[in-house]
């Protein structure tokens, strides 16, 4: 994975992010305005996402970007929303960001 494809899955990543947070404010207070915004902030990061698809292929794209989301979102979920993960679940995101490292290694993937 080349740099310009990481800047668009970070950026792919960052408006999933966004996303997921007005939806969970949509979830816990409600209104249809905030519900808009968090459909739009998804269709644009699906977009950035076929930037990502298009360098680098489907498998690797969708690979890479799910576990980036499962870490930055789970983050999130801790820092803004005191969310407290399981000892389980923090060695799964952990062994998630041993399969991103092992999925974008040059042998292991498209140059």
């Amino acid at each position: 994975m080349g740099g310009i494809s990481f800047l668009w899955l970070s950026a792919a990543t960052a408006v999933f992010v966004a996303a997921n947070g007005v939806l969970k404010t949509y979830a816990v207070k409600g209104g249809w305005p905030v519900l808009v915004g968090a459909l739009a902030l998804f269709c644009v990061g699906n977009w950035l996402m076929v930037q990502v698809m298009r360098a680098n292929g489907l498998g690797l794209a969708i690979a890479l970007s799910a576990i980036f989301q499962l870490v930055a979102i789970s983050l999130m979920a801790i820092v803004v929303f005191g969310e407290r993960p399981s000892p389980l679940q923090l060695a799964g995101m952990a062994l998630g960001v041993v399969a991103v490292a092992m999925i974008a290694w040059p042998q292991g993937g498209r140059a």
